[in-house]
């Protein structure tokens, strides 16, 4: 009984390594492919991560961000996260002296056709225009280092896959020899006397 108990848990922990083995061969090509697809993508952008004194310009916390890829091209997840909240977006809280795209489209939205057409209104019509294309690269910027970061999660997870799917083939196997050495041995046949006469 022993035995049997051993060889099916066994079992169970053989077809489960290669549950593993097939969800890590799957989550390793996931996070390959991502991390291709995210080189790809930002690389066409031909982005260069600001460096001398477009770095200098920026407020302390800014700088600091973006000095570990200063000069490089913007081509990674972490690069374009740096870029899109410590490079564009203190150039539009510099422009817009710290109102959102929101607010500034209100502004400008409740104004008159006369006060749209001033120097002021164009201007501010301008801004608005300015904070929605700098949104909206932000946005594209922030989802490449979103799926890069799925990507880098992707790899971790295939790595405990296949760690845990090799200490199942082993705890198989040795169950399986277990169960081997647990089994028990034919009765030796004995020799029955034969009846006098």
């Amino acid at each position: 009984m022993r035995a049997a108990f051993d060889k099916l848990i066994s079992g169970a922990g053989l077809l489960l390594a290669i549950v593993f083995l097939v969800a890590g061969g799957m989550l390793a090509y996931a996070s390959s492919y991502v991390a291709g697809e995210v080189k790809d993508q930002l690389g066409a952008q031909d982005i260069t991560m600001p460096e001398g004194a477009a770095l200098e310009k920026l407020p302390k916390a800014d700088q600091d961000a973006l000095k570990p890829y200063a000069g490089s091209p913007l081509d990674t997840g972490p690069e374009a996260k740096a870029y899109a909240d410590h490079y564009i977006q203190a150039h539009m809280n510099a422009m817009s002296g710290g109102k959102t795209y929101s607010e500034v489209s209100a502004q400008y939205l409740a104004m008159t056709d006369e006060q749209k057409a001033s120097p002021e209104g164009q201007q501010m019509g301008q801004l608005r225009l300015t904070l929605f294309q700098g949104n909206t690269l932000r946005g594209l910027l922030l989802y490449g280092a979103a799926f890069a970061t799925m990507g880098t999660l992707a790899g971790y997870a295939a790595i405990v896959a296949f760690v845990g799917a090799a200490i199942l083939l082993v705890l198989g196997v040795l169950g399986l020899l277990h169960a081997r050495r647990a089994a028990p041995a034919a009765p030796a046949a004995t020799a029955t006397p034969e009846p006098e006469s």
